[in-house]
């Protein structure tokens, strides 16, 4: 069964740049079809689908965070990133990395494989 669990600071000052790294296990982000998503969800707020990267290295972004985001992955250590730039207290979430069967989530499917989620917070 598919694993992931995302790693990364807890809290991180505004204009920096969040880096955070999910690490697979129990499959292969160079071979298994479906995609290497992230999704956050701040306080009070719906889940916001920021982008996804599968098997082959093609990366998609979700249009609002599109210009400050950036998604990665190191095949030798079966893990993909995301990196946020220029955050600001409104990027405080919750980020998930998961392995969706669509793009574009915002919900957990029977078919996805979803990490615990790790509180990042915005703050000086």
């Amino acid at each position: 069964q598919v694993q992931l669990q995302e790693s990364g600071p807890g809290l991180i000052q505004p204009s920096q740049t969040l880096s955070l790294t999910c690490t697979v296990s129990g499959g292969s982000i160079t071979t298994d079809l479906g995609y290497w998503s992230w999704i956050r969800q701040s306080p009070g707020k719906a889940m916001e689908w920021m982008g996804a990267i599968d098997y082959s290295g093609s990366i998609w972004y979700g249009p609002s965070l599109k210009s400050r985001t950036a998604i990665s992955r190191d095949t030798s250590k079966n893990q993909f990133t995301l990196q946020l730039r220029s955050v600001t207290p409104e990027d405080t979430a919750t980020y998930y990395c998961a392995k969706t069967e669509a793009l574009s989530v915002t919900n957990r499917s029977p078919g996805d494989y979803w990490g615990p989620g790790t509180l990042v917070t915005v703050s000086s």
